[in-house]
């Protein structure tokens, strides 16, 4: 339950598998491809180099490919795709953060086998190594190997008429031995360099690598070894990469190159001296450490403890350790959304960074700071004041979402999210009071957090509109979470939380007043408030319009959707996913109450405490029925919702399609990346649905859980206020083990935890 296997190989799976092989460690990504096939979408990337170049909007560039490894015998290139397969399996080890690889290929008679294990380092991030361990099974003779790094690589493999090279290639270099290449992208400057080399031993330790050859073909550098085999004895092969990139050590003029290329080079000898083991075996004790922090243990479901595992690996593989980036909606494993940060990370992912490894929330949250300044101009653009966080981020804060995309048919149609989804800002407000709940760091507040909730409070102000014949203050012309309708007029969930945003503002202005009176000072003449516009806020959010009417529990999602056609779902999909009703135009979609996520139901989520459980289950049961998931982030909210109001049946099958989304590739978009958003509502699923775990607005956790009938019990760590909290719920039982005296509720009541082992009966 710790592996992914793939044990046939059929080419037109390759780039799905690419997704859920590829290895990263927050700072690198290399996609998972086959060395040995030519069906690939080459990915090679580094969190925060983005470029725009000649494309619509700036993206994540895709760098050259350093993992070309080429074998020949009796001079033809072994391949999986032209050559005898006799065997093949792979296999991702997901608690120690490798790829291995099983291979036979025969070619003329002759049998070679060829194992690798690949690793991206989790112990320094700028180096990744592959082991090759090569045996003539029946033969002896010769095999030539070739080391090389492409440097025609580019993004847009799956959009052709939009591909692009985002890079030139400045230098090239023979290292006598290994190969260097680095490039600069086009607009922002970024200087990559990449370098590769290999060792080769026999059992006896004896070098193997014989006739080196340095070639240029094109820009791309290549050295190539015969290597002479006898039957039966294997030789083992080391590849060495490094990455470094300008970013990395503060360069910027345009003469500083040089230097970006010594620092990869002198790497490169360094982790050749240390050898690929010792470096394997750092990588390995920091995955298992990190295991102890996140780990969920699901006893009575193989399928789902698998895929919890993977999704958390994954997850985990996109933390970044540098505070100047964050998580694409995609990861770092492909080119889906062009690598932007969506909302997804504040609302879907960070949940399980901050009660794991609350390091690497602190920093998602550090990379919104670092972009306040593109955010004003963001508002200051659009006729705002504060700031506008965009609804698709890149490295500098600015909008970059597309204007243009296809819809459902293929058509051209403008994108109208970047422009309408304002949301955006109060969703990070919600991540960083979370935060400070969770953690107690108000140190971080001080010197970060208050300064964003300001902006994001002054921002909402400003794009109040005063509706003076019904005395109320509204929010119109936006797109909430259901994107399926633009253009809407007091969307619930925007309205609710631009208000609790604005109170959370003037709540926050009062408590720096207090803990840090030097820091509120500053922050008054740095942005330029007084102490009437802030309170202005208060009266302002009080009387923002809310479609909630009194005495009524079923919540409008907009001004006027309970007007719109009612359209049933009558038909699901192989992955009990919903189809397009026959019959239905889906270029008017804004015209049905069709939606295309969870709106008001993942305010309620959001939001728990403001709502009580009879509402839950009312909003839950009217728009469950007409949601068409055509978002991955969909079922993990609706499954946590479905426990929460008693629909446990739904429950767990909206679970499985959120676990099971990539392993499955139910959405059938696998291939362009890893679905982080669902990665983390699957946390959410085990943690915040089975688990049961709220955290109270008095910031006592509760846990309330709940288990399907085929699962003995779960395990997971929770970090808050610098407990570690180990959790082991089983079907009548909670155990809950504490490093300290502790506060929390079980189902409601208030309990004591002492230091060590305590015991509760649900």
């Amino acid at each position: 339950m710790w592996t992914v296997v793939r044990d046939k190989y059929a080419a037109e799976k390759n780039l799905v598998y690419e997704t859920l092989f590829t290895l990263a460690n927050g700072y690198m990504s290399l996609r998972g491809r086959e060395e040995f096939s030519k069906v690939t979408m080459k990915g090679t990337y580094v969190a925060g180099v983005f470029d725009k170049h000649l494309a619509q909007v700036t993206e994540l560039v895709n760098l050259p490919d350093p993992l070309v490894f080429k074998i020949y015998l009796d001079n033809e290139e072994i391949s999986l795709d032209y050559s005898e397969l006799l065997k093949y399996e792979r296999k991702l080890d997901m608690k120690n953060g490798t790829l291995n690889s099983v291979y036979e290929f025969k070619v003329n008679g002759k049998v070679l086998r060829v194992e690798s294990q690949r690793f991206v380092s989790r112990a320094n991030i700028h180096r990744f190594g592959i082991k090759y361990t090569i045996t003539p099974v029946n033969f002896s003779g010769k095999i030539i190997v070739e080391n090389c790094i492409d440097t025609a690589t580019y993004n847009g493999h799956l959009d052709p008429l939009n591909k692009i090279q985002h890079y030139f290639v400045t230098k090239i270099f023979d290292l006598k031995p290994g190969v260097l290449a680095s490039v600069k992208t086009y607009d922002k400057g970024h200087i990559v360099s990449l370098a590769t080399s290999l060792t080769g031993k026999n059992r006896f330790g004896e070098n193997v690598l014989m006739y080196r050859k340095y070639r240029n073909i094109g820009q791309n550098p290549q050295e190539s070894y015969t290597i002479f085999l006898s039957e039966g004895e294997p030789v083992i092969l080391e590849k060495y990469g490094v990455i470094y990139t300008s970013r990395d050590i503060g360069l910027k003029s345009e003469d500083k190159e040089d230097e970006v290329v010594a620092k990869t080079s002198c790497e490169l000898d360094s982790f050749i001296v240390l050898g690929l083991e010792k470096e394997l075996e750092a990588h390995t004790r920091h995955m298992n450490d990190i295991w102890q922090r996140m780990d969920i243990v699901i006893d009575g479901d193989e399928t789902a403890q698998t895929g919890i595992r993977f999704n958390l690996f994954h997850l985990y593989a996109c933390a970044p350790d540098d505070p100047r980036v964050s998580i694409g909606a995609r990861g770092i494993h492909g080119e889906g959304y062009k690598g932007h940060v969506f909302w997804d990370t504040e609302i879907f992912m960070f949940p399980f960074f901050l009660y794991t490894l609350p390091e690497y929330a602190k920093n998602l949250l550090l990379y919104r700071y670092n972009t306040l300044d593109g955010a004003r101009r963001n508002a200051q653009m659009n006729g705002y004041k504060g700031a506008q966080f965009p609804w698709e981020s890149a490295d500098d804060g600015l909008e970059v979402t597309p204007k243009w995309g296809e819809d459902y048919l293929g058509n051209p149609v403008r994108i109208w999210t970047g422009d309408e989804e304002f949301h955006i800002n109060a969703d990070i407000a919600v991540a960083l009071v979370h935060y400070h709940s969770v953690t107690g760091d108000d140190q971080f507040m001080i010197d970060y957090g208050v300064e964003l909730l300001l902006e994001t409070g002054r921002f909402w102000a400003s794009r109040l509109e005063y509706n003076s014949e019904k005395d109320r203050y509204e929010i119109r012309k936006v797109i909430g979470p259901d994107e399926f309708h633009e253009h809407v007029d007091n969307n619930v969930y925007t309205n609710y939380l631009a208000k609790w945003n604005m109170l959370k503002a003037v709540e926050y202005y009062e408590w720096l007043s207090q803990k840090s009176p030097l820091k509120f000072e500053k922050l008054k003449t740095l942005l330029g408030l007084t102490e009437e516009e802030v309170h202005n806020w208060k009266s302002l959010a009080e009387k923002i319009y809310i479609p909630r009417k009194e005495g009524e529990k079923l919540i409008e999602q907009f001004e006027g959707y309970f007007q719109l056609e009612e359209v049933e779902i009558t038909e699901w999909d192989e992955n009990g996913l919903p189809k397009w009703p026959k019959g239905l135009d889906l270029t008017k979609l804004n015209e049905t109450k069709l939606i295309k996520q969870p709106d008001v139901v993942m305010l309620m989520l959001v939001l728990p405490e403001e709502f009580d459980e009879e509402e839950m289950k009312i909003n839950y049961e009217y728009y469950e029925k007409r949601t068409m998931h055509k978002s991955s982030l969909s079922p993990s909210m609706y499954s946590i919702m479905g426990l929460k109001v008693g629909d446990t049946h739904n429950a767990y099958k909206y679970f499985m399609k959120t676990l099971l989304v990539d392993l499955e590739d139910n959405q059938g978009n696998t291939n362009n990346g890893f679905h982080a958003a669902s990665a983390g509502g699957a946390w959410q699923c085990v943690v915040n649905g089975f688990g049961g775990m709220t955290l109270g607005s008095d910031k006592i956790l509760n846990f309330s859980p709940w288990l399907p009938e085929n699962w003995k019990s779960i395990a997971f760590n929770v970090n808050y206020r610098g407990n570690l909290l180990n959790v082991s719920i089983e079907k009548g039982r909670i155990t809950i083990v504490s490093p300290s005296e502790l506060e929390i509720r079980i189902k409601g009541e208030k309990r004591k935890l002492i230091a060590g082992k305590n015991e509760f009966q649900l």
